[in-house]
C-alpha cells in the first residue's frame, strides 16, 4: 500500500519498528511491510527514524507541491543498476533502437487515448458520425508518426507536434461528454484554468513518481531522455516513459466528473487558475489509489493497474541488456500492430 499523507498537522515517526501516523489527533500503527511507498504532500511531518525505517525496507519518501508533482524524494541507497544498461540508453539516442521505441511509445499513448474514447464513445447513443471522424483522427497520427523516416533528432519536433495535435482532439472529445459545467478548453497546468485539468494535474503528479521511482529500480537512468530534451537536471527519461501510462490518471479524473463527485470546496482559487484544496486532496488521493491498485490481468500474471508502469520498465532493461525479445506485453503489442496498420484499419477492434 501508498501511505499518503495531505492533512495539515499530520506526522508519521517510528515505533516499535512500526509507522505511528497521527492524522486529525487520531493515532495508528502500520507495518512497514505493508508499505510500498510514502507521498507526504502540505504540511506534514516526518521524523528521522521514519525515514531510517521506510529505507531499511526499501520504501522511498516522496514529497509533492501543491500541483501534485514531486519536488524532492528520499531514495533506498541500494538501488540495484548496471552500468550496462544505462550505455544502452545513452547509445539509443542515436541509434535505429531510440527511434524504433519511441515511435512506439507515442504510438502506444495514441491508442490508449483512442481506445478509451470509443469506449466511453460506445456508452453513450448520442455521438454523432463526426464526432467519430474526430477520433479516427487520432489513428492518422499515430500512422504518420510511425511511418516517418529519418533521425530521431531530425524527427522530434515533428513526433511533439503530431502527438500535440492528437491530444488536443483527445481533450476536446473528453470535455464534450462531460457535463456542461466542467467542460473545459485544452491541457492547462502550473495553475490549471479549470477544475478538471487541476484534479488531471495532481493525478499526473503521482504518475510521475511512481514513474521515475520504476526507472530507477529497474535500473534505468530517469535523466538520460530520448523524445523530451535532455536538459541538466530535468528527469527527461520520466516525461518520455510516462506517456501511454497518462490514461491511468485520465479515465479515473474523467469519472469522477462525469458522475457527479467534484465539489466546489475541493478547489482553491489562486492567480489565474485553481488547485486542489487540501479537502479536495484528502478526497481525491484515496479516489485515484483505489483505482490504481484494482487488480487486472497483465503479463501473465494478476497485478495491481499501476504495476505496468514496474513491469514495463524492468521488461525494457532487460530488453536492452539482451534478456528479453520484446519491451511490449504480447498482447499490447499485438493491439499496437492493428492501430498503427492502415490495412488492419479494423482489427483493433477486438481485444
Amino acid at each position: 500500500m501508498e501511505l499518503h499523507l495531505n492533512t495539515y498537522g499530520s506526522a508519521i515517526r517510528k515505533k516499535d519498528d512500526m509507522f505511528e501516523i497521527w492524522v486529525d489527533e487520531k493515532k495508528i500503527k502500520i507495518s512497514p511491510q505493508k508499505v510500498t511507498s510514502i507521498v507526504i504532500a502540505n504540511a506534514v511531518q516526518i521524523s528521522s527514524d521514519a525515514i531510517q525505517l521506510a529505507m531499511e525496507h526499501n520504501i522511498d519518501v516522496v514529497m509533492l507541491d501543491q500541483y501534485g508533482n514531486p519536488y524532492a524524494r528520499v531514495w533506498f541507497p541500494k538501488i540495484g543498476s548496471t552500468v550496462l544498461i544505462r550505455r544502452r540508453q545513452l547509445e539509443m539516442i542515436s541509434d535505429a533502437l531510440g527511434l524504433d521505441f519511441i515511435k512506439r511509445w507515442i504510438c502506444l499513448k495514441i491508442m490508449n487515448q483512442y481506445r478509451l474514447i470509443k469506449t466511453l464513445f460506445s456508452k453513450r447513443d448520442w455521438i454523432e458520425e463526426e464526432h467519430k471522424q474526430k477520433l479516427e483522427l487520432l489513428r492518422n497520427y499515430a500512422i504518420s508518426i510511425y511511418s516517418s523516416e529519418g533521425s530521431l533528432e531530425e524527427l522530434s519536433p515533428t513526433f511533439m507536434g503530431l502527438e500535440g495535435s492528437a491530444s488536443r482532439i483527445y481533450f476536446a472529445l473528453l470535455s464534450m461528454m462531460l457535463p456542461e459545467q466542467w467542460a473545459f478548453q485544452g491541457r492547462s497546468s502550473r495553475p490549471a484554468k479549470d477544475a478538471f485539468n487541476a484534479f488531471l494535474n495532481y493525478a499526473y503528479g503521482i504518475l510521475y513518481s511512481k514513474t521515475e521511482r520504476a526507472l530507477v529500480i529497474a535500473g534505468l537512468d530517469p535523466f538520460i531522455g530520448l523524445l523530451h530534451s535532455d536538459n541538466y537536471n530535468k528527469k527527461s527519461f520520466v516525461f518520455d516513459f510516462i506517456e501511454p501510462f497518462r490514461v491511468l490518471a485520465d479515465e479515473p479524473v474523467f469519472y469522477l466528473f462525469s458522475r457527479g463527485k467534484c465539489k466546489a470546496e475541493y478547489l482553491d482559487s489562486v492567480h489565474k487558475g485553481l488547485n486542489l484544496s487540501t479537502d479536495g486532496k484528502k478526497f481525491f488521493a484515496p479516489y485515484l489509489l483505489e483505482y490504481l491498485d484494482q487488480i487486472e490481468r497483465y503479463r501473465n500474471k494478476n497485478r495491481k493497474r499501476i504495476d505496468r508502469i514496474q513491469t514495463d520498465a524492468h521488461s525494457f532493461a532487460n530488453f536492452l541488456i539482451g534478456k528479453k525479445e520484446n519491451y511490449l506485453e504480447a498482447s499490447v503489442a499485438r493491439k499496437l500492430e492493428n492501430f498503427i496498420n492502415p490495412k488492419l484499419v479494423f482489427s483493433d477492434e477486438e481485444d
